[in-house]
């Protein structure tokens, strides 16, 4: 699978999810400062081109789980900015009914189960779908974010092995950020990358450039057909960083700002743009309507999220069984 593949409309789409992504989270962290949003966030700017290159590889059918950092999976998914905004209001009309909020995003029907705030929790759940596809005879895969604070969880590796014996079509996606919370990764594993760890279990592991978009879209087209095709699981681990704190109760002094500004030189965003201004693809007339109409989508959801009904005190114990 290579880049020629991708044609300049798909690319050109891939930027604006990426934009929606960017410029969702900023607007989210404005709302919440403002008091106008309850609870708490978990926010992903700088890490775009991980949740774009990865969705934009799946297909309708296939299963996506997340993390507690779910926001840019679910739009990058295409789960309405309506429906997730909602959510974040804890709106009836939110994707979760207003119940799951910032850390439970998600809708089974298009393709993301409601996000699980667990750490390492997603890997099972993906893995189990992975075995329904297999035994149904179904064509699908299904992708497991997962951090690098989840790689020392024993229900991944349990996992991950689980999954390596059966040949079970699901694709292990680590989002390495460098920092479980404010844990350094390379103080809590011997290896010098996730991806190493693939060869314990006998399966492809690779590391991947987690801020270029068409890298990862590569790597996960690849991871995929190959999981289709009946050859098992791999194991990618996309190099990326979170440009906020862990949550929005951390300032992140543990990084130092010279560190924070040498990632930013990578933003995943400016970087499309630079490559792809000096191409004569996009221009400066596509990046405005782009961030104009995107500006504009979100003003209609914060719109539709703050005249939405609240959930009504009788509807607490609705969705709690299964049926």
């Amino acid at each position: 699978m290579t880049s020629s593949l991708l044609t300049k409309e798909r690319l050109l789409g891939m930027y604006r999810k990426m934009l929606l992504c960017r410029m969702f989270e900023d607007r989210v962290n404005s709302l919440f400062l403002q008091g106008r949003m309850p609870g708490t966030i978990h926010q992903a700017q700088g890490q775009e081109a991980s949740a774009v290159g990865v969705c934009e590889a799946l297909s309708p059918g296939d299963m996506l789980t997340s993390t507690h950092r779910p926001h840019e999976h679910a739009v990058a998914r295409g789960i309405p900015v309506k429906a997730l905004m909602a959510e974040l209001f804890a709106k009836s009309t939110g994707c979760c009914h207003g119940k799951g909020g910032s850390m439970h995003m998600g809708d089974a029907e298009l393709g993301m189960l409601p996000a699980i705030a667990i750490v390492g929790g997603g890997i099972p759940l993906a893995t189990g779908y992975a075995l329904s596809f297999k035994y149904l005879k179904k064509p699908n895969i299904a992708a497991c974010f997962f951090g690098d604070g989840a790689v020392n969880e024993g229900i991944f590796h349990e996992t991950v092995n689980m999954a390596a014996i059966w040949d079970l079509p699901v694709v292990f996606i680590c989002e390495n950020n460098k920092y479980g919370a404010s844990t350094p990764i390379d103080s809590v594993m011997k290896v010098k990358t996730v991806s190493a760890r693939a060869s314990a279990y006998g399966i492809p592991g690779r590391t991947i450039d987690g801020n270029d978009v068409v890298s990862v879209y590569e790597a996960v087209s690849e991871a995929g057909e190959r999981a289709r095709s009946g050859q098992g699981p791999a194991l990618l681990e996309l190099e990326t960083y979170r440009f906020a704190g862990h949550s929005r109760s951390d300032p992140g002094h543990y990084r130092s700002k010279q560190e924070v500004a040498e990632w930013k030189t990578k933003d995943p965003i400016s970087r499309f743009e630079t490559r792809y201004l000096a191409e004569g693809f996009l221009t400066r007339e596509i990046i405005d309507r782009c961030r104009a109409s995107v500006e504009q989508e979100l003003n209609d959801a914060v719109e539709f999220a703050e005249s939405s009904p609240s959930p009504l005190p009788e509807e607490c114990l609705a969705d709690v069984y299964a049926e």
